[in-house]
């Protein structure tokens, strides 16, 4: 199906972040007459020059004041001090054939620092990338997945050969990994790798004397969705793997649940006709169907023949698994993210059969399904994005 070729427009005005895009606490709605303390209004001013300038490109002083609605003596003062900390740099002069003195435009100093982002989310390999402050990658290194009580070690020793590679100061470093994630980047369970209750973040960080930020890979995907892949403000991302997840997006804003599991959809279970074994222990769930390791050895054992059926099969039940959430939610945009020739074509094209027969037609029945065109980094970028957000107050 083809992506959306949307482009984000001038950003609303945002607050400082948490980590993984959440608003912190300078950031919630205050109760009427609360005092907004002085060093709390500076931090989001700040975060807004950031978040226009890394959305909209250079600019002047002038337009800058225009955009952000703040007084033309602020946003000097604001420029000044962030030119100071590194992260703005002047660009020279606007070309004008207007009379008088040309503009000095400033921009986010986007070669002045780099992101480290890590995935551990795939089945046999660890994956990193130093990026730049646009998402773009420019350098990636891999190693094999390791033994479980060798895996912080190796995430460690693959984050140092990464900053190695940076070439520029390290903003942070963000993580994407399998598992229920809290709001500090403790994992409260991944099975994969044994952990209960680990504090991840805090072991990384000790580590790397760097700041680190881990939250769950779908999650992270679905930041990077928003950030550099044109979504809308209400997005589901599915992502499809090892296992099955999703992270999701209301109104801009990140939704993890009130114990941090909002999104684990891949142990629903999608049929009362039986089905396979899941590894939990249930027959029938969702991600017994859809992941990549058992819908790729149902497709091996089949004749050719049956491809499109048993794919369409696959869809039908994600497809049960989301018209719930797409009419609690009054989702429009579902973005599967995992392999093409899986996913795309009679998968994604049940999926939405699926959801316009068990949802409100008058509201649902335009229900997008598409694949994000950010192919297998999007955790990457997605981690690149926490680390942006957490560090700039920028998304």
């Amino acid at each position: 199906m083809p992506a959306q070729e949307a482009q984000r427009g001038s950003s609303t005005l945002e607050p400082p972040h948490t980590p993984d895009g959440r608003p912190g606490a300078n950031g919630r709605s205050r109760r009427p007459g609360v005092k907004v303390l002085p060093e709390h209004a500076r931090a989001h001013n700040r975060s807004l020059v950031l978040q226009t300038l890394f959305h909209r490109g250079a600019m002047s002083r002038a337009d800058l004041s225009r955009e952000t609605g703040l007084t033309r003596v602020t946003i000097s003062d604001l420029v000044a001090d962030l030119i100071a900390d590194g992260f703005v740099i002047e660009k020279g002069l606007r070309e004008s054939a207007r009379p008088g003195k040309p503009a000095i435009l400033v921009d986010l100093d986007r070669d002045g620092h780099r992101i480290v982002g890590i995935d551990l989310s795939g089945s046999d390999a660890f994956i990193g990338a130093v990026l730049t402050l646009d998402g773009d990658i420019v350098a990636r290194r891999e190693v094999a997945l390791p033994e479980a009580d060798q895996v912080v070690a190796t995430v460690v020793e693959l984050a140092r050969a990464l900053v190695a590679d940076a070439h520029a100061p390290v903003l942070g470093i963000g993580v994407g990994t399998p598992g229920v994630v809290d709001d500090h980047g403790v994992i409260l369970t991944a099975p994969n790798f044994g952990w209960a209750g680990f504090d991840l973040e805090t072991a990384l960080q000790a580590a790397l004397d760097l700041p680190v930020l881990v939250a769950n890979d779908a999650n992270a995907a679905v930041l990077a969705e928003y950030t550099f892949g044109g979504s809308g403000d209400d997005v589901l991302l599915v992502k499809v793997g090892r296992g099955v997840g999703s992270g999701l997006l209301a109104a801009g804003q990140p939704l993890r649940g009130g114990r941090f599991a909002a999104g684990e959809i891949g142990h629903v279970s999608v049929g009362t006709d039986g089905g396979p074994l899941c590894a939990c222990g249930k027959i029938g769930c969702l991600e017994a169907w859809l992941a990549v390791p058992a819908l790729t050895e149902r497709l091996a054992h089949a004749p050719a023949a049956d491809r499109d059926s048993i794919l369409r099969d696959a869809g039908e039940r994600l497809g049960i698994a989301l018209a719930p959430v797409v009419g609690v939610l009054d989702l429009s945009e579902i973005v599967l993210s995992g392999p093409t020739e899986l996913l795309d074509g009679p998968l994604a094209e049940q999926t939405v059969e699926t959801l316009r027969t068990r949802t409100l037609a008058q509201f649902h029945d335009g229900v997008r399904v598409r694949m994000t065109e950010q192919g297998q980094d999007i955790v990457l970028r997605g981690a690149a994005v926490m680390v942006l957000s957490g560090q700039l107050g920028v998304s």
